[in-house]
């Protein structure tokens, strides 16, 4: 009898949970760009932390409610997720371009995370130590991110990479990225819109004309500057994943979602993969340090998260290191060995539980 109240109550909660996420990572995005922060600021800081927002509240919550299984397991399979199912569906079924080093800096960052947890909670409980190293990596992180849309909005120092199919076949050539209508003030793939006073190139976007470039390129000329890098229980998790996911499907929850979609965007398309990337890094050096102040005490790490979280985690970072490291090329099969591990991860959870989850 309440299996059917429960059911539509758990899809009307993932529909309000997609649909918050983009209304707050939209307005606080506007609201960066009215106190008069540059784009390529907004674009290290606030786009990147939206992205881990439901996270971070849940989170936030079940630490302050002393539900500590339930907020280390957002951050810790949050982060397994994102990885194993979210991006390696990305990589599988688009056209992805991203920027090298930024993608080796960022699985850098990321298996170093993995490593201070695994360091720190030895003992079943994250240590203020652990906890103190996971807000510097994030310092880390957000510093590293401002860089690296500094140097982006000014085409500094990017080495471009694409997924190759097969050995020995070329990738894809792609199309050619054009300022996003959709998003009012888009002049790269990564800049968020910003409002602007007058006459001036923000302004004009934000009233719907053309900007000044795209009118000396002229309407029908393809703009080939645009098409670089665009830059607990894990059922659940899959919802808190869906803002992300649906796009890797091309929003299949409808044509009424997809224009929400792209009146709420705050980075382009092509920009899912590191935005992804982004937020399994947030959901261990942000959400889970961010738990353990809330909790006020040394935070339980239950068994389950040290044995199959981490490691899978580790497993998935480096796969998605190596080949970017030695080749220089992003790899189909990268993305389905990441699914393929994300499916042993399950099928370990579900069929030999450890304590603590």
């Amino acid at each position: 009898m309440l299996l059917l109240p429960t059911l539509l109550l758990y899809a009307l909660g993932l529909l309000l949970t997609g649909i918050g996420s983009r209304l707050a990572s939209r307005c606080a995005t506007w609201c960066g760009a009215l106190c008069g922060l540059p784009m390529w600021m907004v674009g290290g800081t606030l786009v990147a932390v939206c992205t881990a927002l439901p996270q971070l509240v849940l989170a936030f919550l079940a630490a302050g409610m002393s539900v500590t299984a339930l907020a280390v397991g957002t951050a810790l399979a949050g982060a397994v997720t994102q990885l194993g199912l979210v991006l390696a569906l990305c990589l599988l079924r688009c056209n992805v371009t991203v920027d090298r080093g930024e993608l080796l800096r960022k699985c850098a960052l990321l298996l170093v995370a993995c490593g201070v947890v695994a360091l720190f909670v030895r003992d079943g409980t994250l240590s203020y130590t652990g906890t103190g190293l996971l807000m510097g990596l994030f310092v880390l992180f957000v510093m590293q991110s401002i860089a690296y849309q500094y140097r982006f909005a000014f085409r500094e120092g990017l080495e471009l990479i694409t997924v190759q199919k097969e050995k020995g076949e070329k990738p894809p050539a792609g199309r050619p990225i054009r300022a996003d209508r959709s998003v009012p003030g888009y002049e790269h793939p990564h800049q968020p819109a910003q409002p602007g006073r007058g006459g001036g190139r923000h302004g004009s976007a934000l009233r719907g004309s053309v900007a000044p470039a795209e009118q000396r390129r002229g309407a029908g000329q393809p703009d080939w500057h645009h098409s670089g890098p665009v830059g607990g229980n894990p059922d659940f998790l899959f919802g808190l994943c869906l803002p992300l996911l649906v796009e890797v499907f091309d929003h299949p929850l409808g044509s009424a979602w997809k224009r929400f979609a792209e009146k709420c965007r705050i980075y382009p398309p092509q920009a899912l993969p590191m935005q992804v990337l982004n937020s399994a890094i947030l959901s261990i050096t942000l959400v889970l340090p961010v738990s353990s102040l809330m909790y006020r005490r040394r935070l339980p790490v239950g068994e389950q998260f040290r044995q199959y979280d981490i490691p899978f985690c580790v497993l998935m970072a480096l796969i998605l290191l190596l080949p970017p490291l030695v080749k220089k090329r992003l790899y189909r099969w990268q993305g389905r060995v990441c699914l393929i591990l994300y499916i042993m991860y399950l099928a370990a959870v579900l069929i030999m539980p450890r304590a603590g989850a």
